[in-house]
């Protein structure tokens, strides 16, 4: 059996930025790295899939790095929408395949009995994600070299909508562009994803989509129609996925990494505004 981790949005920060300030990003990054080094089985290697750092700077990937450094199994990086692709590829220059394909980053990881493909929604500049012409041309290329190997699929943008409406909006542009070139083929496992800070499933193109909780903040379940967005101090988590092979395929799990704690950040007036006082959490190290 096959088993990798998925972690996602970790919205790495400067020591003052924003997001370490609010939800100290680094030190549950760091508990994450923690948890899936202790798991047993470990897992092969991980995904993180996008958002890596909050604004992008090269400041902010210069203390990603060594919390990254501390994982003692490979890991393989996607961009999110918080992400610079070019300051990500200087941040990492042992990461040969972040060199990706024209100007995006995507690649594929052929060495499991699980093949996998990572792809490249980011718009940069914008929230929103897309996968353009060339990047689905791409996938198409990729999924018939090999037509009848077992294969998952890791991006950032979920391709499908939510129900919590301001994260809709930041969606994925055209799914429908995407499932016209998976529709042809029955050998997808999943489709794993990140950027709704929370875990959610739905079936896609003859497949499973579904997105990862966030390694700190989460996006709080809200399904009323309205543009009010919270972030919420639930647990955090990781995704494991079990590759089986035959008829037991992939099997995909939520295991938590760490503690909670009583904080909500709500956005609206045009900024964000924390519901309660910040706390500092007691996180077990």
């Amino acid at each position: 059996m096959l088993v990798f981790a998925q972690i996602t949005d970790f919205h790495i920060s400067a020591p003052d930025g924003r997001a370490e300030r609010m939800y100290r990003t680094a030190d549950h990054l760091r508990v994450a790295a923690a948890h899936l080094n202790q798991l047993e089985p470990r897992p092969a290697f991980v995904l993180c899939t996008g958002d890596l750092v909050d604004a992008g700077g090269p400041a902010e990937y210069a203390e990603l790095v060594p919390i990254l450094a501390g994982l003692e199994m490979p890991y393989y990086l996607i961009p999110g929408n918080h992400d610079d692709r070019g300051a990500l590829r200087d941040a990492f220059p042992d990461h040969a395949y972040l060199a990706g394909h024209d100007g995006f980053i995507q690649y594929t990881l052929e060495d499991g009995p699980l093949r996998l493909i990572g792809l490249d929604s980011q718009i940069a500049g914008q929230p929103r994600g897309t996968l353009c012409r060339t990047g689905l041309d791409w996938l198409a290329a990729r999924l018939a070299e090999q037509p009848e190997r077992p294969t998952a699929i890791f991006m950032h943008h979920p391709p499908f909508r939510t129900g919590i409406a301001k994260m809709d909006d930041m969606g994925l542009d055209d799914p429908d562009a995407l499932a016209e070139v998976l529709a042809p083929h029955g050998h997808i496992e999943a489709i794993m994803c990140g950027h709704i800070h929370r875990p959610i499933m739905r079936r896609f193109a003859g497949t499973i989509a579904m997105t990862g909780p966030g390694t700190a903040h989460q996006i709080a379940l809200d399904l009323r129609p309205d543009e009010r967005l919270t972030i919420i101090m639930e647990p955090p988590g990781c995704m494991l996925h079990a590759w089986s092979g035959g008829a037991d395929g992939l099997v995909s799990h939520v295991s938590y990494t760490g503690g909670a704690y009583d904080q909500t950040t709500v956005f609206k007036d045009g900024d964000w505004q924390t519901d309660a006082p910040t706390p500092k959490p007691t996180i077990p190290l």
